[in-house]
C-alpha cells in the first residue's frame, strides 16, 4: 500500500529532536476550507466531517483550488456527527468530577470526501489557524491534543499518514483498513469501532441462522471491499454458503462521476434484482446506501420484489439533498450489524436547541440548514434558482425531518464519536490527576504523550456502557442485531432484535429473537427461503450439478435400503440394523421378529403333521408290542424293531425343537439332538439289513457267518452308528456350538430370529454322516433284496432309503435359497419326510399284515413260504 510506506518513510526520516515552534508566518492560504466550527479552549480536540459532496472534479493543475459552496450537494444526516462531538465537550466542560479547571475546545473541518481536503485539513488542525505551513506551528498556539475521524476507511487513511508522523492521537469512528491495525506502523490510531473480522464472522452467523445458502454480495470498489471478500468468502465456504454474484459499489466521488457508473451497470443491476436470490450481503459505508438507491431508482422492474439485505455496521439510511423525495420501502426489512450503540441523557434536548444562529463558530450549519430544509437562509439574488425556494424561517423542527436527512436519536457513528471524546477526556483527566509535576505541565501538554495513557483508558461513559481498547487499538465491544423498518413518509426506525458479542464461547456468540422482526411484505415465507433451487425432500438427497456452485444441485432419489429424514440431506443413510426403511425412504420402522411360531398357520400345519406322524408312531409300536409273539414280529427282531420306532418317535418329536423363538437351549440341541436320534434310527436299519443277510449266510452248511448272529452284532451296530454321530456333535458343541442369531440384514422389514449353526463344517458332517448311513443301508438292502419273501425287509428298506436320500439331497440347495421361517419349516419338513418315509416303508407291509391279514401271520405260512 502505498500510504503505508510513505508513513513508513515519513517516520524514518524526522529526527526526533526536531521541534516545533510558534513563530508568526506571513504566507496567505490559498485554498481555505469554507466549512469549520471552531470554539477555543486550554485544550483542542480536532475532527475532520464528511457530510458534503462535490458536484465536479475540481482538481486543477493550473491554478490552486477554490471551493464554492454552490458546487456542493450535502448528506444532512451527517450533521449529526459535528453535533455529537459538540454535546459530549460541553457536557464534559459542564461536569465537574471530568478535567476540573480544564476547559476543552474543539476544532472541525470538513474534508469533502476526497484525498487532497482530507490532507488539507489534517494539515490545517497541526500548523495553526488559518495558516498552511507545514512543520510549522503558526501564530496561536492551538494546544491540539487529539483528532477524531474520519467516517470513511480512506479518510481515515489519509489522516493517518500525516498525523501518525507526529504521534498525534486519532480516534477513529467510521470504518478502516486492515493495514491500519499494524501497531508498527500506527502507533497513535485508535478505532472506536471493533475488529471487522468479528462482525464479518456475526454475518456469517447471521445467514446461518436463517439458513439462507444462496446471496448476492455488493462490496465497495476498493480495498476495503477486497479485504471483505477475501475475510468474507472462505467463512461462507466453511458454513455451506455460496454467493450467486459479486457486484462492486462506486465509492463516494463526484455526482457526474457517479450518475455516468449508474448509467453503464442499470442492465446488470436489474437481472441481480430479478434473480431468485433473496438475501443480499452488502459491505460499506453509509455511502453504499446511496449508491444503491440510485441504481434502484434508475432500474424499471418487470415486477416488484423484495429482497433482506444484510448489511455492516456502518451501513446507515443517508440520502443526499438531490435524492429528497426517493422511496427507501426496497430496504424495508434490512438486518444490520451495528456497534453496540445507547442513546446519551440530554441529547435529544440539545438537538432541539438547534437552529440556524445557534452558534456564529459553525461555518457548517448555513448548508445543512437550507439544503435539509430547502430553503434559503440569505438571497443573494445573483441565482435563478434562489426564486424558486423560500426563505428559511430559522423555526423549522429538525424532528420534522425525514430519516435519512436527520435522525433525533444518536446514530452509531454519532455514538462512537461521544466515546472518542470521552476516551480523550478520561485521559487527559488520569493525567491531571496524576503527580502534582505532571498536573502543572497539563496546559503545555504535547499530544504525543496522550498515546500512553490512550492505550490503557478504561472507563463507563456517562450511560454505563463500558469503553476500552485491545492491544491492537480496537474497541472492545459487541454487535447489536438491528432490523430496519421504513415508512412510505420516508422515516424509519432501528428495531434492536437481537446482539453478537464475538467474546463469548461459540453457540453462545448471535441471539436473536424472530418473532420481533419484520420483512418486505414482498415475502409470503418468513422468514424467506434464499437457496439456489428448492430444497430436496426427505427421500432424496442432493446431486451436485456439474459447473455450478456447490448449492446448486439436483435431487436423486435414495438408493435401496437407505433414507433422508431431513430437506437436503448430501448423503442418504441407513436405518439402524433393528430398523427398515419406509416405502418414501423418508424415515424407519422398527423391524418386526421373524421366527416359526405355533400359532401361525404353518406352525399349526406343521404341529399336525408331528403329532400325527408320532401318534402313528405310537400305535405301530403299541400293534408291535401287542402281537410281539407273532411270527412276523418275531421274525424281524424285535428289539431292532423297538429301538427303530421309538427313535423315530423321538425324531418326530425333535421337530418341535425348531418351532418358537430360538433360545441357547434350543440351538444347541436342535441339529444335535436329531442328528443322534435319526442316527439311531437308520443304525437300526442298517443292523436289521445285515442281521438278515447274515442270517441267510448262517443257514449254509459249514458258514463261519453263524457265530456273528445275534443280539451282540446288532447292538454292537447300533452302539457304534450312534456314538459316531453322538461324537461329531460332541467336538461340534465344544469347537464351535450354535448360538441365537439376528440376522438384520437377509429381509428389509424383518428381523430373522434363527439357530446359527456356529460351524456349518460340523452341520454338514453331522448330515454327511447320517448320508453315509444311509448310503450302506441301500446298499445292503439292495443286495439282499433277492432274499425269500417272508423274511424279505430289503426292499422295503431300499425304497425307504431311497426317500431318505431324496429329501435330504433336495434339502440342501432349498436349504441355502430362502431364509427367515421358511428355512425352518423346510427342515422340519425334511425330517417328517424322511422319519415319515421309513416309518411307512418299513411298517405299513407288516401293519397291514397284522391288522388286514392275520391269516398270513402264521408260523407254517412263513416256514411253506421259505
Amino acid at each position: 500500500m502505498l500510504e503505508l510506506l510513505l508513513v513508513e518513510l515519513r517516520t524514518h526520516s524526522i529526527h526526533p529532536s526536531l521541534k516545533t515552534h510558534s513563530i508568526q508566518c506571513h504566507r496567505n492560504d490559498p485554498s481555505h476550507i469554507p466549512h469549520e466550527f471552531y470554539e477555543p479552549g486550554n485544550l483542542i480536540i480536532g475532527g475532520i466531517a464528511s457530510q458534503i459532496v462535490l458536484q465536479h472534479n475540481p482538481l486543477k493543475f493550473t491554478e490552486p483550488f477554490q471551493m464554492s459552496i454552490e458546487e456542493v450537494v450535502m448528506e444532512p444526516k451527517n450533521y449529526q456527527h459535528i453535533l455529537a462531538l459538540v454535546f459530549a465537550v460541553k457536557e464534559i466542560n459542564s461536569n465537574p468530577r471530568i478535567l476540573s479547571n480544564i476547559t476543552l475546545g474543539f476544532h472541525l473541518y470538513e474534508n469533502y470526501y476526497t484525498a487532497p481536503m482530507t490532507y488539507k485539513a489534517t494539515l490545517d488542525l497541526l500548523s495553526s489557524q488559518r495558516k498552511f505551513v507545514p512543520n510549522y506551528k503558526c501564530d496561536v498556539q492551538n494546544n491540539l491534543v487529539a483528532v477524531i475521524g474520519g467516517l470513511g476507511s480512506k479518510t481515515s487513511l489519509y489522516m493517518a499518514t500525516i498525523l501518525n508522523i507526529y504521534k498525534t492521537p486519532q480516534l477513529s469512528y467510521g470504518s478502516v483498513l486492515s493495514g491500519l491495525n499494524d501497531r508498527r506502523l500506527f502507533s497513535s490510531l485508535y478505532q472506536m469501532v471493533p475488529n471487522d473480522v468479528y462482525q464479518y464472522n456475526g454475518i456469517v452467523q447471521l445467514l446461518v441462522h436463517f439458513q439462507w445458502v444462496w446471496v448476492g454480495i455488493f462490496v465497495t470498489d476498493d480495498e476495503n471491499g477486497e479485504t471483505f471478500l477475501q475475510i468474507l468468502l472462505p467463512l461462507l465456504s466453511q458454513s455451506g454458503i455460496c454467493f450467486a454474484f459479486i457486484d462492486r459499489i462506486q465509492t463516494m466521488t463526484h455526482v457526474d462521476v457517479i450518475i455516468g457508473l449508474f448509467f453503464s451497470k442499470l442492465e446488470t443491476f436489474r437481472n441481480m434484482m430479478e434473480s431468485k436470490v433473496n438475501v443480499f450481503v452488502v459491505n460499506g459505508a453509509p455511502p453504499s446506501m446511496e449508491n444503491l438507491s440510485w441504481h434502484l431508482r434508475m432500474i424499471d422492474l418487470s415486477s416488484p420484489t423484495g429482497k433482506v439485505w444484510v448489511v455492516t455496521a456502518h451501513w446507515d439510511f443517508v440520502s443526499k439533498t438531490l435524492q429528497r423525495e426517493w422511496d427507501i420501502q426496497d430496504f424495508h426489512g434490512t438486518i444490520s450489524l451495528t456497534i453496540h450503540s445507547n442513546q446519551p441523557t440530554g441529547f435529544k434536548t440539545f438537538l432541539h436547541s438547534i437552529n440556524p444562529f445557534w452558534a456564529k463558530e459553525d461555518g457548517f450549519i448555513k448548508g445543512f440548514w437550507e439544503q435539509a430544509f430547502d430553503c434559503l437562509l440569505e438571497k443573494s439574488g445573483e441565482s435563478e434558482n434562489e426564486e424558486a425556494k423560500e426563505a428559511c424561517t430559522g423555526e423549522e423542527k429538525l424532528e420534522n425531518l425525514p430519516g435519512p436527512f436527520f435522525e433525533m436519536s444518536m446514530t452509531g457513528h454519532s455514538y462512537n464519536i461521544y466515546n472518542a471524546v470521552y476516551a480523550v477526556a478520561h485521559a487527559l483527566h488520569v493525567i491531571s490527576e496524576s503527580s502534582s509535576k505532571i498536573r502543572l505541565k497539563l496546559q503545555n501538554l504535547r499530544a504525543w504523550q496522550l498515546n500512553h495513557y490512550l492505550r490503557s483508558i478504561s472507563f463507563n461513559n456517562s450511560i454505563g456502557d463500558a469503553v476500552h481498547f485491545d492491544a491492537s487499538g480496537q474497541l472492545v465491544e459487541e454487535f447489536d442485531v438491528t432490523n430496519w423498518v421504513t415508512f412510505p413518509n420516508h422515516s424509519f426506525i432501528r428495531e434492536k432484535v437481537g446482539s453478537f458479542d464475538p467474546h463469548v464461547p461459540t453457540g453462545k456468540k448471535l441471539k436473536i429473537n424472530n418473532e420481533n422482526l419484520v420483512w418486505h411484505p414482498w415475502f409470503t415465507q418468513v422468514p424467506p427461503l434464499s437457496v439456489c433451487n428448492d430444497n430436496c425432500p426427505p427421500g432424496y438427497s442432493k446431486r451436485k450439478k456439474e459447473g455450478e456452485p456447490y448449492c446448486c444441485y439436483d435431487c436423486a432419489r435414495c438408493p435401496h435400503g437407505k433414507i433422508s429424514d431431513q430437506k437436503d440431506m448430501d448423503d442418504c443413510i441407513r436405518c439402524p440394523e433393528a430398523q427398515y426403511p419406509s416405502q418414501a425412504q423418508n424415515e424407519c420402522f422398527t423391524k418386526k421378529m421373524s421366527f416359526l411360531t405355533f400359532e401361525e398357520p404353518l406352525g399349526i400345519t406343521l404341529v399336525s403333521f408331528i403329532l400325527s406322524f408320532s401318534l402313528i408312531t405310537v400305535c405301530v409300536l403299541i400293534i408291535f408290542i401287542k402281537n410281539h409273539d407273532t411270527p412276523i414280529v418275531r421274525a424281524n427282531n424285535q428289539s431292532l424293531t423297538y429301538i427303530l420306532l421309538i427313535s423315530l418317535l423321538l425324531c418326530f418329536l425333535c421337530s418341535f425343537l425348531f418351532i418358537g423363538k430360538p433360545g441357547r437351549v434350543t440351538c444347541l440341541l436342535r441339529q444335535t439332538s436329531f442328528g443322534i436320534v435319526f442316527s439311531v434310527a437308520l443304525s437300526s436299519v442298517l443292523a436289521k439289513t445285515i442281521t438278515v443277510v447274515l442270517a441267510f449266510m448262517a443257514t449254509k452248511p459249514g458258514s463261519r457267518v453263524r457265530r456273528w448272529v445275534g443280539k451282540r452284532l446288532t447292538n454292537s451296530i447300533v452302539l457304534l452308528g450312534s456314538f459316531i454321530q453322538a461324537g461329531l456333535c460332541t467336538i461340534w458343541q465344544s469347537s464351535s456350538p450354535p448360538f441365537p442369531y439376528m440376522d438384520t440384514h437377509s429381509l428389509d422389514d424383518k428381523i430373522i430370529v434363527e439357530c446359527n449353526e456356529g460351524s456349518a463344517t460340523m452341520f454338514y458332517c453331522v448330515l454327511g454322516y447320517m448320508g453315509f448311513l444311509a448310503i450302506v443301508s441301500f446298499t445292503v438292502a439292495f443286495l439282499a433284496r433277492k432274499l425269500p419273501d417272508s423274511f424279505n425287509e430289503a426292499k422295503f428298506i431300499t425304497f425307504s432309503m431311497l426317500v431318505f436320500c431324496s429329501v435330504w439331497v433336495s434339502f440342501i440347495p432349498t436349504y441355502h435359497s430362502i431364509k427367515g421361517k421358511s428355512m425352518v419349516a423346510v427342515e422340519i419338513f425334511s425330517i417328517l419326510a424322511s422319519s415319515a418315509g421309513l416309518l411307512g416303508c418299513i411298517f405299513s407291509p407288516k401293519c397291514y399284515i397284522i391288522l388286514l391279514m392275520p391269516e398270513l401271520n402264521n408260523k407254517q405260512l412263513i416256514r411253506k413260504r421259505s
